[in-house]
């Protein structure tokens, strides 16, 4: 009798942790007699895996055990490598599948024609032909959300959230979240001293597209001020109390966290570049927009730090190595079940199998009535009794 095989990919942005999920979904298969098959690359082994080739075989499908993961949960990253591809929305086919027929899209932007073809056909081809039984899913919203296509044309799929965003609908907390905010803080609070030798004001920016997790977060914990993309704050506002904070303080200085989306009265963070497969483009520095409006404004100096990719580098910590081991085994007893089309959560602070995210609703958001003062560019601290540990609840 065949051996029951299923698979494991990483997609989106690597963070610490997730050498912690693989490792622990390849040991209990262990202990099943079930194979694991890493997916290299995340959806790019789906939609590029040539069954053909043997070197396109070995790029993309990595038999796991207990002897090549041992040691994997020791470090960060991601064994399985990653990309951002969207098998929904290729915008160039593998060569091995050039002139096959798979359903186009064609949109016209800027006077360009733009075409993709949806691959979904190939990668359930490719599901079958390895004899993948299922699929868990390590990614955040933009590789969930294919996941949850793929769950809806059959393929029983498990999804264990992740990204240093805290952005996942239906959950409160993603694995590389609390990694993170231990590296802003630790970076912010080290450069403290240069700030204030200098006497300038301290500029930080860290990831958060369209939330502001990452930022408040920061904020709350080394009690500075910081700007988020859930409100436009007033520029001259920030700047007066910026100013009126660093006079205030013996060693004349203040600091500052804004999210990579965040953004004021009248201004927009500038975008540039081709748009990824999901269709985000990269953001020009919003920190250095800053810089340069308080140095036209009041004269001042400041120090920009742009923080965003030194957080989700490196081990993770405690936090993040406790709930990866945690969401994995839970998605591994989900699979022994047979369920399909959850993902393991945090919900009221408590460890759950709720339903995929709906892609549509797009990515949660701070509560900003409850997490962040408007008067004071701040979090707010009180009022916290009851909540759970994470301080929000899942959306």
């Amino acid at each position: 009798m065949a051996k029951r095989r299923i698979g494991i990919l990483t997609g989106g942005g690597d963070v610490p942790g997730l050498n912690a999920v693989i490792k622990s979904v390849t040991y209990r298969s262990s202990e099943n007699d079930i194979e694991v098959f890493g997916l290299g690359r995340g959806w790019e082994a789906l939609t590029h895996l040539n069954l053909e080739d043997p070197n396109s075989r070995s790029r993309y499908v990595i038999p796991l055990n207990r002897e090549n993961t041992r040691v994997i949960d020791r470090r960060g990253g991601t064994v399985l490598h990653t990309s951002r591809t969207n098998p929904a929305k290729m915008q160039k086919l593998p060569d091995h599948l050039a002139g096959k027929d798979f359903p186009v899209s064609v949109s016209t932007k800027g006077g360009i024609v733009n075409k993709t073809w949806d691959l979904s056909g190939q990668v359930l081809a490719n599901v079958s032909a390895l004899g993948i039984e299922h699929l868990i899913v390590i990614g955040g919203d933009d590789t969930l959300g294919y996941a949850a296509k793929l769950n809806q044309l059959g393929v029983k799929i498990i999804a264990i959230p992740k990204t240093m965003d805290n952005d996942v609908r239906n959950t409160e907390y993603c694995i590389g979240f609390s990694t993170a905010i231990t590296r802003a803080t630790d970076a912010i609070q080290r450069q403290r001293t240069t700030v204030g030798s200098h006497e300038r004001i301290g500029i930080f920016r860290v990831f958060g597209r369209d939330a502001g997790f990452t930022a408040l977060y920061t904020a709350y914990a080394i009690s500075i001020r910081c700007v988020i993309p859930e409100y436009k704050i007033n520029l001259d506002k920030l700047i007066q109390l910026l100013m009126e904070e660093k006079h205030a303080n013996p060693s004349n200085y203040a600091l500052v966290v804004l999210s990579e989306g965040a953004s004021w009265e009248g201004y927009e963070p500038h975008e540039y570049g081709e748009p990824d497969a999901y269709g985000h483009r990269k953001k020009a520095s919003v920190a250095e927009s800053l810089a340069e409006e308080i140095r036209r404004r009041t004269g001042e100096e400041t120090i920009v730090s742009d923080l965003t990719y030194d957080l989700r580098s490196g081990d993770p910590d405690f936090i993040d190595k406790l709930v990866a081991l945690t969401f994995g085994n839970m998605a591994y007893d989900a699979l022994l079940d047979g369920k399909t089309g959850l993902m393991s959560a945090l919900v009221e602070g408590c460890f759950e199998l709720v339903p995929l995210p709906d892609p549509a609703l797009g990515p949660r958001k701070l509560d900003v009535a409850a997490t962040y003062n408007t008067e004071r560019y701040r979090p707010i601290y009180a009022n916290k009794r009851g909540l759970p540990v994470f301080l929000t609840r899942a959306s």
